[in-house]
């Protein structure tokens, strides 16, 4: 079991290490404009990140987006709901917060409707019409454990993995067909309705 506080230190250590320019964490007032956005909580650790580590600028490769503004883990996500409103086949989960691009169009997402946070890859490359079940990969059963990978270099993301055939690659996200589903329902019931 990891203890919370000492990974988010390590994080922190981490951060200030990789990038001599970290934005500042972010207050309690942009966590809750960011979470009303939203329309529901960010994921405790995810906050915790935000909060007592920077407002993004750390992570795996690109790094994490900022918590609001332009390029945002909120802009994205909204927008990203946006364009899976209304429509046959949602691309956007409900509840799965973009965190930092891949590059190509592939995030790595949370979601903070699972207990874990469930770190999720979307990959959209491969799209090829219909459903977008097949784009979302699990890549790591909780937010801690990403970042405990991260931290010691061991993600499928690192070129440099001191053990390369150990490495765990992204594998189907289980819930991605109902998730999707799920959204979409939502998205008809208020339309039908006319109320949220």
């Amino acid at each position: 079991m990891t203890d919370i506080d000492d990974l988010v230190q390590r994080v922190a250590v981490r951060a200030a290490s990789d990038n001599e320019d970290l934005p500042a964490p972010v207050g309690d007032a942009r966590i809750a404009e960011a979470e009303a956005r939203l329309g529901f909580a960010l994921h405790p650790l995810l906050k915790r990140l935000y909060r007592e580590v920077a407002d993004g600028g750390f992570g795996p490769d690109y790094r994490l987006l900022p918590l609001l503004g332009p390029g945002s883990v909120v802009g994205e996500y909204l927008a990203r709901r946006e364009a899976s409103v209304a429509v046959e086949h949602p691309e956007w989960p409900a509840g799965v917060v973009p965190i930092l691009t891949w590059g190509c169009a592939m995030y790595a997402g949370v979601d903070c409707l699972s207990a874990e946070g469930q770190v999720l890859l979307f990959e959209p490359n491969p799209y090829s019409g219909g459903s977008w079940a097949e784009c979302w990969f699990l890549d790591s059963a909780g937010l801690a454990v990403w970042l405990e990978t991260w931290l010691a270099g061991t993600g499928w993301f690192e070129e440099d993995a001191p053990d390369r055939d150990g490495v765990v690659e992204p594998r189907p996200w289980d819930q991605a067909v109902s998730r999707l589903s799920s959204g979409t329902r939502a998205v008809r019931r208020k339309s039908i309705s006319g109320r949220e």
